[in-house]
């Protein structure tokens, strides 16, 4: 891509889209094509017709996707599976439409059967039954997926679906009701750790920021303990507990969202549809590159390392009556490190940098 290369980054707000726009800037891309939500729903397809046709680009990255933990996949099923492929069909096919020099797609690991060989490789896409939980949510992202690669088979076009593991990083979601794992428990261990140290001013400033069920900065002592108790943060004989879902047991791997970024910028730059799968091959298929570490860790492990990072004093519970998701999420990443990719932040590393 020339510097100059005009060059639409959907979702720009998010995690993965905001580290994608800064990276792009430090390379020295000059020409890049934001809107926020409110200027364009990707929903809605007369207003992603007209955006195309108006502004003309010539590279798409697309970042913008519903997302959500656990609980929001679980409740927001019919939300999870629409709006993600209205946005999906909206923008690959004007993609086609207008010439799109390369696409990105990013989609979720989740795509994956429940009971994945370990670790995932890309080959292993619709050999199993999905994760209940999360499986509108990941078939919207299979649909992505198998949208990029017919679209390049029947037309020629040059779309590229990138499949990340579990992000975190600057601009994550910290909602309590619908971020991720990482995220969730930064956040409650932290609010823990204010609370056990009598720092209401760094609890204020907290909810100020991100209220939780409407209580705010501005609440009382009385309604912001009310509220953390719901979310598994309570005091129990003299000391403050935070109560984790599930065993503690599942493994899962993380990327630090600006490594993530860079990934993706590297792919932009320097990988083709060509490049992603065997030329020898009768049918193509699972051209779509992990992006991740194949590295692992426990949410016990997790929680006990924010924990030490943070420097909260009080206990862990791990609630065995709520549901664990997968066991075990390890990518593959060979044919990402074959394509001269390999993520540099280490966990511990970039949970201090977002501390």
């Amino acid at each position: 891509m020339k510097k100059d290369a005009k060059i639409y980054v959907a979702g720009h707000r998010g995690l993965v889209g905001s580290a994608i726009v800064k990276n792009l800037q430090q390379k020295g891309f000059t020409n890049l094509v934001m809107r926020t939500h409110a200027d364009l729903d990707l929903t809605n397809q007369a207003s992603v017709v007209s955006f195309f046709a108006k502004e003309q680009p010539e590279y798409v990255i697309l970042a913008a996707a519903k997302v959500g933990g656990i609980v929001a996949n679980n409740t927001y099923r019919a939300d999870f599976i629409y709006e993600n492929m209205m946005i999906q069909n909206n923008v690959i096919h004007q993609s086609y439409v207008h010439g799109i020099k390369k696409l990105l797609f990013l989609g979720s690991t989740c795509i994956y059967p429940k009971e994945c060989p370990q670790p995932m490789k890309e080959e292993y896409l619709l050999t199993d039954s999905l994760e209940y939980t999360n499986e509108p949510y990941a078939i919207a992202k299979i649909a992505g997926i198998k949208m990029c690669e017919s679209y390049n088979l029947q037309y020629g076009t040059n779309f590229i679906s990138v499949m990340p593991t579990n992000l975190y990083g600057p601009n994550d979601n910290f909602d309590l009701e619908t971020s991720h794992v990482l995220p969730a428990l930064l956040r409650k261990i932290k609010l823990a750790h204010y609370l056990e140290t009598d720092n209401w001013d760094q609890i204020k400033k907290d909810l100020s920021n991100l209220p939780i069920e409407n209580v705010d900065g501005v609440s009382s002592k009385e309604e912001i303990i009310d509220v953390l108790n719901k979310y598994g943060v309570q005091k129990l004989d003299n000391t403050w507990v935070v109560e984790i879902w599930g065993t503690g047991k599942p493994l899962r791997e993380f990327l630090y969202s600006e490594d993530m970024a860079d990934a993706c910028v590297h792919i932009m730059e320097n990988i083709n549809f060509k490049d992603t799968f065997d030329s020898t091959d009768k049918e193509i298929r699972n051209t779509h590159i992990n992006i991740g570490t194949g590295e692992e860790i426990s949410i016990e492990a997790l929680a006990n390392l924010i924990k030490k990072t943070v420097g909260f004093q009080g206990e862990l519970v791990f609630n065995p009556e709520k549901p664990d998701g997968t066991l075990r999420k390890l990518t593959d990443v060979s044919k990402l490190n074959a394509l001269k990719w390999r993520h540099r932040v280490e966990l511990e590393k970039g949970i201090h940098k977002i501390f």
